[in-house]
């Protein structure tokens, strides 16, 4: 549904748009097609020139051969391509109809959305649950390494009822001053992929006061979250009671943050690391492999050690 304070002129031209991209003729492919069919050698005959370095795919420094036994279908995955978050320090307090509105009159803004809007429209219902046929729905390998704090972007606010209680609770106040790894869950098969990155992370640093691991079940649809609801008091029998204050059960739309986060499948798990100031220095998603999992619990004790307090934890 189109956002109110479009102008008719706005949804034309976005209805445009997906008719275009729908029909596959968008003007780059047109003008591709047209070049490269007056294309010639340099003796004159017809056929395609070798690519230049400029339109040669150049391979990311970080780029490894995973293991190939963990994704049998052909195709290896690239590392993280950039750094996860939002550009602003989070806050606990909610936009005023006033910011709203002087949000909308933002052409950066309108213009963001409007291609959001667009990419959405020309996503098929299924495509999220088609994509877990490859890789297991996994898109990116994680860091084998901290994202530079410099370069790092923040991990925005989500709020929501905890297991200890009915208040709501929000992630900027759990995790502000802490090493803090997030888990995002919304499926059972989810909850698998979490588990197969934090197992070893939590058994070395759960006991560390200045470690927190918190589980985000987020359920944007309203009958999901319902039927999740009846179900409370059996998420606190299976889940650890000291884990109950940072385990939190959320309806936040996070729409307009899933693409910065590369929450791209709303089918599997992911995981971030937190510093202290709120920052993504890591992440990873899917089901995890053997590196990635020792990644993060190398990664969570560099931060500890950073911190001076790596020496509270009671694992190694």
């Amino acid at each position: 549904m189109l956002p109110r304070a479009l102008s008719r002129h706005s949804a034309r031209r976005i209805a445009t748009e997906i008719r275009v991209q729908r029909a596959g003729l968008g003007a780059s492919a047109v003008r591709s097609r047209r070049y490269k069919s007056t294309e010639t050698t340099v003796n004159g005959t017809a056929g395609s020139s070798s690519p230049t370095q400029a339109d040669a795919p150049t391979a990311s420094s970080s780029a490894a051969p995973i293991d190939q036994a963990s994704f049998p279908e052909s195709g290896t995955l690239p590392y993280l391509p950039q750094p996860l978050g939002v550009p602003d320090l989070p806050t606990t307090f909610r936009k005023s109809w006033r910011d709203e509105t002087m949000e909308l009159m933002n052409q950066d803004v309108r213009l963001a959305r409007r291609k959001h809007i667009v990419k959405e429209a020309t996503r098929g219902y299924f495509h999220d649950l088609n994509a877990t046929r490859k890789h297991g729905g996994k898109t990116w390998i994680a860091p084998r390494t901290l994202i530079r704090e410099d370069h790092a972007l923040y991990f925005p606010d989500i709020s929501g009822s905890c297991l200890a209680g009915s208040e709501t609770v929000h992630t900027t106040n759990l995790c502000k001053g802490k090493v803090s790894v997030i888990a995002m869950l919304s499926t059972a098969i989810s909850e698998e992929h979490v588990d197969s990155f934090v197992r070893e992370t939590n058994e070395a640093f759960l006991s560390n006061p200045h470690y927190r691991f918190v589980q985000i079940n987020l359920q944007e649809n309203y009958a999901k979250a319902l039927l999740v609801s009846l179900y409370v008091s059996s998420l606190r029998r299976n889940i650890p009671k000291e884990l109950h204050p940072t385990y939190i059960l959320s309806r936040q739309n996070m729409e307009y943050v899933r693409e910065p986060l590369r929450m791209n499948n709303k089918h599997i798990g992911f995981v971030y690391l937190l510093d202290s100031n709120l920052k993504v220095r890591w992440a990873g998603g899917g089901l995890a492999l053997p590196s990635e999992a020792e990644s993060l619990k190398r990664c969570t004790k560099v931060l500890l050690d950073r911190m001076g307090k790596g020496n509270a934890s009671a694992g190694k």
